[in-house]
């Protein structure tokens, strides 16, 4: 399983709705060498559900298990850019800088050819429409056959759904959200053991000044908790806890 956020010990992943369908979505991509877009808010538990539905391709028949390459790009990255860095993932040694766009363009589809595989774009947000294009390129090459998956924050679909030529490709989407208010105390009581008898309305609370439905809040709000709770020699988050623990988050005290 991934790690949480901030290195948060005993948390559980929950079996969201968005964390079970991109387990299935990175399925389909892989089985069908297709293309897909998971995107939404920070925080919501998107890198945290593609690493777990990454890991879970080890389960595969060898035969049918892709190999995986994630890809993370700065701001208005380059297209030579992102050529260089796919191959020197691929193969796993640095590319002569005398080399150029197409030439690398032309190592890459043979590279992605055989055998079956999995590239995942990150922070797909900050693509520019030429890098979106080559990588379409890539994919559609007659040569080529590889699933490709990318992975966005906010105004990540604004920038991919501006290029009409990867939209009309798009196999699956899931845009992801923060987590509904009515199902989070049951859901955080799921989450880590310092919430498993904890009051709803407290968590409840919680969730409306800090949490708001994001995965990365809660992770931050339990580890400070978690760590309120051992010094106190409680196991159980409490009224006094919750405010302790927003004093130490920006709160204030009071």
């Amino acid at each position: 399983m991934p790690r949480h956020f901030v290195d948060l010990t005993e948390a559980a992943a929950l079996p969201t709705g968005h964390f079970q369908m991109t387990a299935r979505i990175v399925r389909d991509l892989v089985a069908h060498a297709a293309t897909g877009v998971v995107h939404g808010p920070a925080g919501t538990g998107k890198t945290f559900a593609v690493e777990a539905a990454l890991e879970a391709l080890d389960a595969l028949d060898p035969l049918a298990r892709p190999r995986v390459t994630v890809l993370t790009f700065p701001a208005r990255p380059t297209m030579r850019m992102i050529a260089d860095q796919l191959l020197r993932e691929l193969t796993g040694t640095e590319n002569p800088s005398s080399r150029n766009r197409f030439d690398l363009t032309t190592k890459l589809v043979g590279l992605l050819a055989t055998p079956m595989r999995l590239v995942v774009v990150d922070e797909a947000q900050r693509l520019t429409g030429d890098c979106i294009e080559l990588l379409r390129h890539l994919h559609d090459h007659p040569k080529t056959r590889f699933a490709l998956l990318y992975v966005g924050g906010d105004g990540c679909w604004e920038v991919l759904s501006k290029e009409p030529m990867l939209r009309s490709r798009v196999f699956r989407r899931l845009p992801f959200s923060p987590l509904d208010p009515v199902k989070v105390p049951a859901l955080m009581r799921r989450y880590h053991p310092i919430y498993t008898e904890a009051d709803a309305a407290l968590l409840a609370e919680v969730d409306s000044s800090y949490g708001h439905g994001t995965m990365r809040d809660w992770a931050v709000f339990t580890h400070t908790a978690a760590s309120l709770c051992a010094d106190q020699g409680i196991t159980t988050v409490d009224e006094t806890t919750v405010h302790n623990a927003y004093a130490l988050l920006g709160g204030g005290l009071q």
